[in-house]
């Protein structure tokens, strides 16, 4: 029988018993495997997606073989979507620009930290006027959305911009149609412009506009500004260059007239900072400095405490990721990549708050 066991014929077979025995397990494992389920803020989407294809990349490490397990299933539905997904079991955590309360974070057994940080613009489409060369202030941008301000040779545009040439053309107003946290961002700039604006409309990831056009995402709202002659919206900036829109430069609350650069977002941010002891912004009161744009942004992450010891370490090996390796691509892309201070407070808080510990 010994003799029989060590025949090569049997030697082979026995190799290909292990082998099939290993397909099999890992057939087995494929068919319980499933991606990290992220939705939300369509503002950070293209950086999300490239940190995605990062972290399967990594988990590969080279080799041929990839599982569900390490890829990463981003659905771009605005803010408020993103968080209502929460609601569904299978979802690992939603991105937002709208970051919850503490209330609302303990309410439901989220953790919340920041990913990333950019700003959002005001894109105007008008023949002849480059990035930049338009002029506005809070308090015309809200008279336009409100439908004070109705055409481009407006004498309270004129007045901002003088040598500039305007067309006698009438304003088209575009706006998101979805929950947005470009949306909170942008109509919180025109509540702290304009007191009727604030009565009236207020500040609010979905609010009901006055008059204009609306859009879902900030891919199509990019696509209609593009096509639309004489319109106004708001945009994500790494969008905007990307796609060659023409961006105003804005009135900051010191007075001063801002173009959006990482520099000046940074600078806007400067006033904003987030409370680990929370999960929350912290309270305080927005710089007013003369080099700050008035409307930056961070996104984040949030994530609930209940789907499972490795389901949560999952979603914070992706963010590690992000952090360590992926703020060269945040750059080329527009946004500002989330600092090594802070990406080290924020590893303290998932001990912390998720019970993670570094690789």
């Amino acid at each position: 029988m010994m003799n029989l066991l060590r025949h090569p014929g049997c030697q082979v077979w026995r190799r290909l018993a292990l082998a099939l025995g290993a397909l099999i397990l890992l057939s087995v494992h494929a068919a319980h495997a499933e991606p990290i389920r992220g939705a939300g803020s369509t503002f950070a989407a293209p950086i999300i997606h490239l940190w995605s294809r990062d972290y399967e990349a990594m988990r590969t490490d080279g080799g041929d073989f990839t599982s569900p397990d390490w890829r990463v299933d981003y659905e771009p539905v605005g803010s408020l979507a993103g968080i209502m997904r929460l609601d569904q079991p299978e979802t690992d955590f939603a991105a937002t620009d709208a970051p919850l309360p503490s209330d609302e974070l303990k309410k439901h057994g989220y953790a919340q930290f920041p990913i990333v940080m950019g700003g959002i613009v005001v894109v105007a489409n008008l023949d002849g006027v480059g990035a930049g060369a338009l002029r506005l202030s809070g308090p015309v941008l809200a008279d336009i959305y409100l439908g004070k301000v109705t055409t481009w040779s407006d004498p309270a545009i004129k007045a901002l911009n003088p040598g500039l040439a305007l067309p006698d053309a009438a304003i088209a107003v575009l706006h998101r149609e979805d929950g947005s946290g470009s949306t909170l961002t942008f109509t919180g700039f025109l509540a702290k412009a304009s007191p009727e604006w604030a009565e009236k409309v207020g500040a609010d990831t979905l609010v009901k506009w006055p008059l204009g056009k609306g859009e879902k995402g900030t891919g199509g709202l990019a696509s209609l500004a593009a096509a639309t002659k004489n319109s106004i919206s708001y945009l994500e900036y790494g969008q905007v260059v990307r796609l060659g829109l023409a961006y105003a430069t804005l009135e900051n609350q010191a007075g001063t007239f801002v173009q959006p650069s990482p520099e000046s977002f940074q600078a806007g941010l400067e006033g904003l900072a987030w409370d680990p002891a929370t999960g929350s912004p912290a309270t305080g009161t927005a710089t007013v400095s003369d080099k700050a744009y008035p409307m930056a942004v961070v996104t984040y992450a949030v994530v609930p405490r209940d789907r499972g010891k490795g389901r949560v370490n999952r979603v914070l090996d992706l963010f590690r990721l992000a952090f360590s390796r992926g703020g060269d691509e945040a750059s080329a892309l527009g946004y500002i990549p989330v600092p090594p201070a802070l990406a080290g407070k924020i590893e303290a808080y998932w001990t912390t708050n998720l019970g993670s510990v570094s690789n």
